[in-house]
């Protein structure tokens, strides 16, 4: 019993935590610059991984604008790339998503130290369950045509269910009793990071196959924000908003709200013309590859709205033309303006309970790749969300498929249902004497 009573914090460390966390904020209610802040004992000091051109380049600049060029240099090279990439199409943005949560699934310092072998296993397992949910669904057609494939499509949540009880009783069958509480705290970290990295990269992905334009808004909206709150805290930040992100403004927050909001709309209105981008991804049967080509839907559709009598008196227009997926961006841009953020916020604390600065420092001055996924956490799932609630509706193309995936007597039992459904409504007799 004495390895499992949890020590609490002495009454000491108590105080000692509250004198740190009022230090990071200052009486006048200005929020701290970098040479204002204290640092942490327990946090390893920062380390300059600035290029060398770039320092050199550099060398003459305050620490302050120093860090403001080096953040603005390489934000525009990770954007570039970002272009890049979904010049590429939605297919090698599916498998970069995929490659990246599984690098930050296994790069977290639990998994680390820890058995990474077992965290492996884990990953490997969510991973089955989750993509082979979505091979089931977006492939259906192909899962039918295939034996071995059908077979593991129908006893697929089982399998799943296997794999992983194989895992939870290896991990029972390794404990040793010197080390319970350390195997049960990398056991619950794992799960943690499991949760939190692969379930959302199964949601971007699902948002893709709707169509990029529900990956690119959403994900552009929350690079906007960042930014933007950077510049406006930059400039103008006086008053800080979080303890957790001592250099966070509520000049930045809010600045970066309008700006996101507008930047959504003009966005949208841009990729909306596009079939390419509006278009979601579907396997085509006869050609076995993937294709992005459709009749836009109306919410890709330019439309007249009347304004309400307020605008119509101060800007003078009664109509405005615009794509009702603009109306949709603006809620998209909203939560990435205000729920967005505490996934930073989020990331703050995570860091801060194990005295680390960033994740990593493949960036220089952004931390690592984990750094800048930090604000991502909560917009994949709302994207979801918010497609399934208020988008989507009954795809007729997936009813077909899984109506053709029935058995015989089964195909004509649903005939004769729907024949007379539609006799009953009148339907069918006037589809008769039209032809």
């Amino acid at each position: 019993m004495t390895e499992l009573r949890h020590r609490g914090p002495t009454e000491k460390d108590l105080l000692q935590q509250q004198q740190e966390s009022e230090s990071e904020v200052r009486t006048d209610g200005e929020a701290p610059s970098d040479s204002e802040i204290k640092p942490d004992p327990g946090v390893p000091p920062t380390v300059d991984d600035t290029p060398e051109v770039l320092s050199k380049a550099l060398s003459g600049m305050s620490s302050r604008w120093k860090n403001w060029w080096v953040r603005g240099i390489l934000t525009l090279a990770m954007i570039s790339f970002f272009f890049i990439i979904i010049y590429l199409g939605p297919m090698v943005l599916m498998m970069i998503v995929m490659e990246a949560h599984a690098c930050l699934s296994v790069s977290l310092p639990v998994c680390v130290s820890v058995c990474l072998s077992l965290c492996r296993y884990f990953l490997l397992c969510v991973n089955y369950f989750f993509y082979g949910e979505t091979v089931t669904d977006y492939f259906s057609a192909l899962v039918q045509r295939e034996e071995p494939l059908r077979i593991l499509s129908k006893y697929h949540r089982f399998i799943s269910f296997t794999l992983y009880l194989t895992g939870f009783c290896m991990f029972v069958l390794s404990l040793v009793k010197k080390h319970y509480r350390l195997q049960f705290y990398m056991f619950g970290w794992t799960h943690v990071t499991l949760l939190i990295v692969v379930t959302q990269s199964h949601l971007i992905i699902h948002n893709l196959f709707e169509g990029m334009i529900w990956f690119i808004v959403p994900i552009s909206c929350v690079i906007c924000n960042d930014i933007m709150a950077y510049m406006f805290g930059f400039f103008f930040g006086r008053t800080p908003l979080i303890k957790l992100s001592p250099k966070k403004t509520w000049e930045g927050f809010i600045g970066g709200f309008f700006a996101t909001v507008v930047f959504g709309l003009l966005l949208s209105y841009v990729m909306a013309g596009w079939r390419y981008f509006v278009c979601p991804v579907e396997f085509n049967n006869d050609s076995n590859r993937f294709e992005v080509d459709c009749e836009p839907s109306d919410l890709f559709q330019l439309q007249d709205y009347t304004l309400p009598s307020v605008l119509q008196s101060l800007i003078g227009w009664e109509t405005v033309r615009i794509y009702p997926f603009q109306i949709h961006s603006v809620a998209l841009s909203a939560f990435a303006s205000l729920m967005g953020p505490f996934g930073g916020f989020f990331a703050s604390g995570f860091k801060r309970a194990f005295k680390i600065k960033d994740f990593a420092n493949t960036i220089p001055g952004h931390g690592g790749i984990m750094d800048r996924f930090d604000c991502q956490y909560l917009m994949a799932t709302f994207v979801n969300v918010y497609i399934g609630s208020f988008i989507r509706g009954p795809n007729p193309s997936r009813v077909m498929q899984q109506l053709l995936a029935l058995r015989l007597d089964q195909q004509l039992h649903i005939f004769n249902t729907l024949r007379a459904h539609l006799i009953e409504k009148g339907l069918l007799s006037a589809i008769e004497e039209a032809a």
